[in-house]
């Protein structure tokens, strides 16, 4: 998401490889466009050379690409309520940032200003999620009449985090005991959500930045600072300029002497779904066979059941145990059963944490 004319429309068109209608005007994009991004993991195509499977399946992520917000979203300027939804559905948002100077691309507040830019959006979130805060203070305080521990306890909670953001802050830097977290997360705020800033950036800034990104990164950082864990929100440089070219080439060895000639050594697009990831705290485990090689998605932490979980909920009802790999020693060996014979194939129960790149097997019994 972003204001109108950042590159959002640009950026996830290269994204995705997809078409959204990329204008010079204001809600070029009125309902979203969904796409499916392939996440790239050098990785699984090591395993599938190995394993010479009839077909390879990567991890993908679903991306929507969301109308230009602009000020007043939250009192439903423009098509404001319509976006918010939308944006209510996604676990992250990656927030398109225009850094670059260009006369012929307009600029709806008339000047290029990131931060300025950043705040006009933060304050329409934050407006729809006072909103959404009052309402539900309401509610709790007509359920909580009576002496139930639980349910005072959700509106001291529910106050404390109206206070935070009646202060100009995201939900996401709201401090709370661990197991209070997810009661924070069923209020479904906006702000809570964790953020990847895309400073869409001219060529000559790809590298090492600009004053507009360089304004950018230090009001970041100080928001880093005050969330607990780790950081809630991270800031690449893109140009969806050379993203789209890049997009546009056929041929995997015309973009490999494409990015060479920019400096570059993977398309920026890559960079935005690691980064993606990480922020939603997600690894990607694998199996492999003659059938396919394919990559799963997990959380970090997740164990070996919801891991199979994630293939099907029978393999973690029935979970028995899990046969693991590490992709190292995958590769080492060469193939499973090299990696059995070396003793590397480890039989793990139902409280092994599964590790990113762990190639599994699972036994299961319904």
């Amino acid at each position: 998401m972003g204001l109108p004319n950042v590159g959002k429309s640009t950026l996830f068109n290269a994204l995705t490889s997809g078409k959204a209608l990329a204008a010079n005007y204001p809600f070029a994009t009125k309902d979203p466009n969904i796409g499916i991004i392939v996440v790239p993991d050098p990785r699984l195509d090591a395993l599938a050379k190995l394993v010479n499977p009839q077909k390879t399946i990567p991890n993908t992520i679903e991306i929507v690409d969301i109308a230009g917000l602009i000020k007043g979203a939250s009192q439903g300027e423009g098509l404001g309520n319509q976006f918010l939804a939308n944006i209510r559905e996604v676990e992250a948002i990656v927030h398109v940032v225009r850094c670059f100077e260009d006369d012929n691309v307009i600029h709806v507040d008339g000047s290029v200003d990131p931060v300025r830019d950043k705040e006009i959006i933060d304050m329409e979130l934050l407006f729809k999620d006072m909103e959404t805060m009052d309402k539900r203070i309401d509610r709790l305080k007509k359920q909580a009449k009576g002496a139930n521990k639980e349910e005072l306890r959700l509106l001291e909670l529910a106050e404390n985090l109206k206070k935070h953001l009646d202060a100009g802050k995201a939900a996401r830097t709201f401090e709370c005991e661990k197991n209070d977290r997810p009661l924070i997360d069923d209020f479904f705020l906006l702000t809570s959500k964790p953020v990847l800033y895309v400073c869409n950036v001219d060529e000559k800034s790809i590298h090492s930045g600009n004053k507009h990104t360089r304004a950018l990164e230090a009001v970041v950082a100080k928001e880093n600072l005050t969330a607990t864990g780790h950081a809630h929100s991270e800031i690449i440089l893109i140009s969806a300029e050379i993203e789209a070219q890049i997009a546009q080439l056929e041929s995997m060895e015309e973009r490999k002497e494409f990015l060479e000639a920019m400096g570059l050594e993977e398309p920026g697009v890559n960079r935005v779904i690691r980064s993606c990831y990480k922020l939603l705290n997600l690894i990607s485990y694998f199996t492999a066979g003659e059938k396919e090689v394919r990559a799963w998605t997990i959380h970090i932490g997740d164990l070996a059941p919801q891991a199979a979980g994630v293939i099907h909920s029978d393999f973690e009802k029935g979970f028995i145990r899990a046969e693991v790999i590490s992709y190292a020693d995958y590769i080492k060996y060469g193939s499973e059963h090299a990696a059995r014979e070396a003793g590397r194939l480890m039989i793990q129960g139902k409280d092994y944490v599964v590790q990113d790149g762990d190639v599994m097997h699972f036994r299961f019994n319904v």
